[in-house]
């Protein structure tokens, strides 16, 4: 912890013991509501928490176990019932509702100088409502493009080893390796809209434009491309292993692994799965970002930590919530849970732990390419994905309407929502 930061946080912690925290002979207690459900993340969790215990004896944390399923619903009873914990784990997505109702403290004078100048403006963005930075962000994932390099070698294929590559050239290694019974891209699509909206940016899709309630929907070329040239790669390349299509990301990695697909499109996560359970013979490696005409950002969507605007010691909250930001922490904690550090110093620290061990140095290089999403700030984005851009995403992939029905119902379905 920087000089500055260990002073802020002897500050709040004098001034809370001065009121005498929960009760005037004990410490005061922060209730730290934890999503993590991964050994090993909890494991880093717990750890990170007990040093924060160890060195400040009269702020203790407390660890709420919780899980994803159902998260949603409870932290509305939570909040309506003046229940919530202090801490808040979830994620941007999810939370926007919450800060615009009022219930997440605003961190913007808590959160420390250093802190903010670690963290890429992408993805400060996407923790940012109306002017209020209500959460501190902690992990992403991004989408990579892993291959089998055997395969790519056979097809004479050129193993890209740039900072970045190109959707053509993505497009161009999949026709190569498509022979026989070998396909050359394997990508789970069965639910679509979040890796058409994440990768959107590429192209220059926004979708959104306004937020709240006001927000207006466009679907233009740059909001079009990436469905598109999904399309053009199944049905015109045929280089897409066509069942993938209806498949999850999990489902479709077994035919990575059966040598059926040279490559395949999976949340970067899947380096810790594919490092476990690839076939002990499998040489694979990860590709370099894809980069489209409009860069090679991917509109991110971290994981986060907030707190309740309720709490007694909203200081307190903020002080460890800086403290589990650290660089040694964030590194520890993502690569538990096999995911990217948000800021910049874990990335380099998680990177100089790992090296080039299973691709992780071009996966963590992808972190300082995300921007803002602005569909995380439209009130009905949720309803809109799961009643009218999953279902029509997916009778276009399955050719059951074209390119120009697809945005038809994209945006009529919007408009039938918010009028």
């Amino acid at each position: 912890m920087s000089i500055a930061a260990c002073l802020t946080v002897t500050t709040l912690l004098v001034a809370s013991c001065s009121g005498g925290g929960d009760g005037d002979d004990g410490p005061v207690t922060l209730e730290f509501q934890s999503l993590s459900d991964q050994p090993a993340a909890i494991e880093a969790t717990e750890k990170i928490v007990g040093e924060w215990n160890d060195a400040h004896p009269d702020v203790q944390v407390e660890i709420v176990p919780t899980g994803w399923d159902g998260v949603y619903d409870k932290l509305i009873t939570q909040f309506n019932g003046g229940a919530a914990p202090d801490i808040i784990h979830y994620e941007a997505a999810s939370i926007v509702p919450f800060a615009r109702d009022g219930y997440l403290a605003d961190l913007s004078e808590h959160m420390s100088d250093e802190r903010r100048a670690d963290i890429p403006e992408g993805v400060l963005d996407s923790v940012t409502v109306d002017d209020q930075v209500v959460a501190y962000p902690t992990e992403l994932q991004s989408y990579m493009v892993f291959a089998n390099k055997k395969l790519l070698q056979d097809a004479d294929v050129d193993i890209p080893t740039g900072e970045t590559m190109t959707w053509d050239e993505l497009r161009e290694i999949a026709k190569a390796t498509t022979k026989g019974e070998t396909y050359g891209l394997g990508w789970g699509l069965s639910s679509p809209t979040a890796t058409f909206m994440t990768m959107a940016p590429g192209f220059g899709g926004e979708f959104f434009t306004g937020s709240g309630a006001d927000a207006q929907i466009t679907v233009g070329e740059g909001e079009m491309a990436l469905p598109e040239l999904v399309d053009q790669m199944a049905y015109e390349d045929e280089s897409i292993l066509p069942v993938t299509l209806t498949q999850s990301g999990s489902e479709s990695i077994a035919s990575f692994y059966a040598g059926q697909t040279a490559m395949t499109v999976q949340g970067s996560y899947q380096a810790a799965n594919i490092a476990k359970d690839a076939p002990k013979d499998m040489d694979w490696v990860v590709l370099p970002p894809l980069e489209g005409p409009a860069g090679s950002g991917q509109a991110a969507n971290p994981q986060t930590l907030s707190v309740n605007i309720d709490s007694e010691h909203v200081e307190e909250s903020a002080a460890f919530i800086e403290f589990f930001t650290e660089a040694e922490n964030l590194a520890a904690l993502n690569e538990a849970d096999a995911l990217i550090p948000a800021t910049t110093s874990a990335q380099e620290l998680m990177r100089k732990n790992l090296g080039d061990e299973n691709g992780w140095d071009t996966i963590l290089a992808s972190g300082q390419h995300f921007s803002s999403a602005p569909y995380l700030f439209v009130d009905a984005y949720a309803q809109w994905k799961d009643t009218v851009a999953t279902p029509a995403y997916q009778r276009y992939l399955a050719q059951e309407i074209d390119a120009d029905e697809l945005a038809d119902q994209l945006t009529s379905g919007w408009d039938e929502i918010t009028s």
